[in-house]
């Protein structure tokens, strides 16, 4: 992964200009309404860079004590400049040029990471230089190991600068797929790993311009947060020669008002995961929750499960835009996961003015089945997805209209899910299977101006 970042976030910048039509992108940058009708905060919309000269003090850590080593881990070293930070009323802790090799490190109020251009912040590929800490986990509260970088109930929290932070998956990848081979029902949670970054109960959070590359787990994951902007990130981690399993690259668990835009993410999983809670008494867990307002714009995406996947662990998804998208060999561009066993609503979704190439299926909907377990409940959980729109889209697939409805219930007449309020408009599809789209499994579906394989069928 030896590139130049600057030219190619100039690429990026140059392929969102140029392949996505000049008429649609400007379409897309005048609107001004979430899906429902309500109105985008400004928010949105100003965008500033970290200016860490307004953080107050610097603490850069060689200064204090942390050597230039790349074998020596240094969690303690680095954990006391943070410390000595808060303790001081706050500021900014450095990483200058150079490999530091760190287990769990804790942010605390008014502290601040800037990871300088060359700074690599490394993570232990020994889990024992992770702690285990009441956490949150697949739409579970539970102990579970904390994450290289972890930052709980702040405000104002920022990591920033052209550095990297480094998860040194590999020998965690390498022990996963073993135990995998050895026992084949090895579950992501069987196999001890920690994340990359973890940020929980927190609000005005600002992630830009660094690289996150090789986690061991997921790369980073927002628990419980409002306003929380992700800006010109570079998201990693490698599908060959080693898997790197579950590195979703953003994975949302009941948050408000969140902006993910000019990232770059390519991982073995989910790009964007909406996540909430699990199970058939989700809905009334408050350690559970939704997502609302959840903008995803100007990006684009390598290889990845899913583009947008509403699940596994979600209970209610509202006003979620995805737009001004480049998709490049990408599992699927809308992935809705229905859990038989949670109720769940997935509602007032936009997907809009997307290109992409090599895309393996352009909607996919079915039952989520894998871990399925009541609780003890007798009756499975009734879910809804409606008011989902896609349109201005040009993408090549191999598979377009892959839905399914789940079968009847033994003893009733309700589906297990039910969808409605679906409009496609503005589609240029190439694909190559599933080509008709059946109406009778969404009421009230809207087609206009549908074109597959050059030819208008809608």
């Amino acid at each position: 992964m030896k590139r130049n970042d600057s030219m190619f976030r100039r690429k990026n910048w140059f392929l969102a200009l140029f392949l996505v039509p000049i008429g649609l992108h400007q379409r897309a940058t005048a609107q001004e309404v979430f899906p429902d009708g309500t109105a985008i905060p400004e928010w949105f919309s100003k965008n500033t860079p970290t200016d860490i000269s307004k953080l107050g003090k610097r603490y850069s850590i060689t200064v204090y004590g942390v050597t230039k080593d790349s074998t020596v881990i240094q969690t303690q070293k680095i954990q006391a400049v943070i410390d000595k930070a808060a303790a001081s009323g706050g500021g900014v802790v450095v990483v200058p040029k150079g490999t530091f090799l760190s287990g769990a490190l804790f942010f605390k109020q008014g502290t601040h990471l800037h990871l300088e251009e060359g700074a690599r912040l490394k993570g232990s590929d020994d889990i024992s230089n992770f702690p285990i800490r009441l956490t949150r986990m697949e739409g579970q509260t539970l102990k579970y190991f904390t994450a290289l970088v972890n930052a709980d109930s702040l405000n104002g929290f920022t990591i920033s600068g052209k550095g990297t932070l480094d998860g040194n998956g590999l020998r965690y990848w390498k022990q996963f797929w073993l135990r995998r081979e050895f026992n084949p029902k090895t579950t992501n949670m069987d196999e001890m790993r920690p994340r990359l970054l973890y940020v929980s109960n927190s609000r005005n959070v600002q992630v830009s311009d660094i690289r996150l590359i090789n986690a061991p787990f997921w790369t980073s994951h927002y628990y419980k947060c409002e306003n929380v902007k992700l800006l010109n990130l570079f998201i990693y981690s490698p599908k060959a020669p080693v898997k790197a399993p579950s590195t979703d690259a953003v994975d949302i668990d009941g948050c408000k008002n969140f902006l993910i835009k000019n990232c770059y993410m390519s991982v073995n999983d989910d790009a964007v995961a909406l996540k909430g809670g699990k199970g058939p008494l989700a809905d009334k867990d408050p350690n559970n929750g939704g997502n609302e307002n959840i903008i995803i714009e100007d990006c684009t995406y390598g290889f990845c499960h899913g583009a947008l996947t509403c699940g596994s662990e979600s209970i209610h998804n509202r006003n979620i835009i995805l737009r001004r998208i480049k998709l490049n060999h990408v599992e699927r561009l809308l992935w809705l996961k229905m859990r038989p066993d949670t109720p769940q609503d997935y509602e007032y979704i936009l997907v809009e003015d997307i290109e992409g190439t090599g895309v393996e299926n352009f909607l996919y909907i079915r039952p989520w089945t894998q871990f399925f377990d009541l609780k003890g409940e007798k009756a499975t959980r009734l879910s809804y997805s409606k008011n989902v729109t896609m349109r201005n889209i040009r993408l090549e697939c191999n598979n377009f209209f892959n839905v399914g409805i789940a079968d009847k219930q033994a003893n009733t007449n309700a589906f297990e899910y039910q969808l409605q309020n679906f409009t496609f408009e503005n589609l240029t599809i190439k694909a190559n299977k599933q080509l008709n789209i059946d109406t009778s499994i969404i009421k009230n579906f809207q087609l206009k101006n549908v074109t597959i394989n050059g030819e208008k069928r809608y």
